[in-house]
């Protein structure tokens, strides 16, 4: 039964609704890519879907319209999964909406609005011939996720626009004209393992608030991953011991909410006084989170005596040291944009596997040579260890345009709707605007959308009220592009 029936615009609410009940996580686009392809040929409009999975629909400019210039529109197919359902399977399961007074939520999971709606959207105007808009060139992406991956892959050459609307912003009333650019750094350490007995202990940081990486890495929220790795870089000084598991985050590009690590107290009689550390040592990070983090919580169970194969002592202090010398959060503020966050990194992901442990972190900043040095300064910590790098995920930051016709046409239009001016802005998270505008000489770009709250974790939600505005924005700026010459 359809959650979101009745809702207005009906079309885009539809659109998301059937969005939403197909699988569509990043690495997992090949059902919502071919939707995409299905909606195309069943209304006879010329498409093309590369092996990568990206889609591009092309539709010729309603009767109306004297532009000869195609206007792009962009959005991304995939979404970050994050649940907790722990059987919960997005590989198979559509997504559970719900709707409470004009807000839409999915049950126990994200709601990919980021990058549903744009998606939406776009259907929505394609399956419409009553419209006024110029010739649309509509560029569905996948991956953007995990690194623009699609973006990065895309072949842009059959592409004639050189007007782009990125409808991938979550704050209705704000015009992004520039972002970030951006890399990963994928760090793994090679080691053995050997049997130990002793006192077991399972350290667990959770309760913590998370968020994107690009939004939320000004707001000074803990990460799990760092708060864990400076316990047990603090928790040497006090016994030695051996590291059997360690995890923390899923996404490179989500703040870690949760991190948990197995330890092993070859001398049991220590364990007390290791407990006791862990409980002073959470009191301080209270402290230090009271406002951004109230939840935070660092939960101990021991075990009297145990034998696992353990890391040894000497690789547990090689991962500790690659978890506590690793940058991670603002590393500088922009000394031309006020409040705008210039150069980042997030500890994303720490997970151990049987011999090897790997850390993920994603690397942000709107000047290339910061990025790239802060990228030689993580490379470098791992590498002090003895570990392996490789660097991937590499998107150019957006530079903003000082002379933009469709930015003035997006500001005059927004004056129009809304009767008040909209909030042109450069952001620190990354978007595909920037791998676009390097592939298309000349692009002039805007990113905008509804509002959008707590992407990229379980709470994420979207107000009906302001896509409905959104829409009428989105068909007003198309018919104005579609009267310019």
């Amino acid at each position: 039964m359809s959650v979101l029936k009745g809702l207005q615009p009906q079309s885009v609410f539809y659109y998301f609704e059937q969005i939403c009940d197909i699988p569509h996580g990043s690495g997992n686009t090949k059902a919502i890519s071919d939707y995409c392809v299905e909606f195309a040929r069943a209304r006879n409009l010329t498409y093309i879907q590369d092996e990568k999975n990206n889609v591009t629909i092309f539709k010729d400019a309603s009767e109306d319209s004297v532009s000869k210039e195609p206007v792009i529109l962009q959005g991304h197919l995939d979404m970050v999964c994050e649940s907790e359902d722990p059987l919960f399977d997005f590989t198979k399961q559509g997504l559970k909406l719900e709707l409470n007074q004009d807000i839409i939520t999915a049950k126990n999971t994200t709601l990919g609005g980021d990058d549903g709606i744009a998606v939406a959207y776009a259907l929505a105007i394609l399956d419409d011939d009553t419209l006024s808009h110029p010739p649309l060139e509509v560029v569905f992406t996948v991956d953007e996720e995990i690194g623009m991956l699609g973006a990065v892959d895309y072949d842009a050459s059959a592409l004639k626009g050189r007007r782009m609307l990125n409808i991938d912003s979550e704050e209705e009333g704000y015009l992004l004209v520039s972002c970030a650019g951006g890399t990963t750094v994928n760090g793994r350490l090679e080691l053995q393992r050997q049997p130990v007995r002793g006192a077991g202990i399972t350290i667990t940081v959770e309760g913590l608030l998370g968020g994107h990486s690009g939004v939320e890495i000004d707001k000074g929220r803990a990460n799990a991953a760092v708060v864990l790795g400076e316990l047990l870089s603090g928790l040497l000084g006090v016994s030695s011991y051996a590291l059997t598991e360690i995890s923390g985050g899923t996404k490179k590009n989500a703040i870690p909410k949760m991190a948990t690590a197995q330890i092993v107290l070859p001398d049991e009689d220590r364990c007390e006084n290791i407990v006791s550390w862990i409980h002073d040592f959470e009191k301080l990070q209270k402290e230090k989170f009271a406002t951004t983090d109230p939840g935070l919580c660092i939960t101990v169970c021991t075990e009297e005596e145990c034998s696992r194969e353990n890391f040894s002592e000497a690789d547990t202090v090689r991962i500790v040291g690659v978890l506590s010398h690793t940058p991670s959060g603002v590393r500088s503020m922009s000394q031309d944009i006020d409040g705008l966050v210039e150069t980042s990194s997030n500890l994303g992901i720490v997970k151990s596997e049987l011999n090897t442990v790997d850390i993920v972190t994603s690397v942000r900043s709107s000047v290339e040579t910061e990025k790239q040095k802060l990228t030689d300064q993580i490379a470098a910590v791992i590498m002090d260890q003895g570990g392996t790098v490789q660097i991937d995920g590499v998107y150019p930051a957006w530079e903003y345009k000082k002379d933009s016709p469709l930015r003035e046409t997006m500001v005059s239009t927004f004056v129009e709707q809304y009767g008040r001016e909209p909030v042109v802005q450069s952001i620190h998270a990354g978007v595909e605007c920037g791998l676009f505008s390097e592939k298309i000489p000349g692009l002039d770009c805007v990113s905008f959308g509804p509002d959008m709250k707590d992407i990229h974790t379980t709470d994420e939600s979207m107000d009906v009220k302001s896509v409905a505005r959104t829409w009428e924005y989105l068909l007003r700026v198309l018919e104005q592009l579609a009267k310019e010459q």
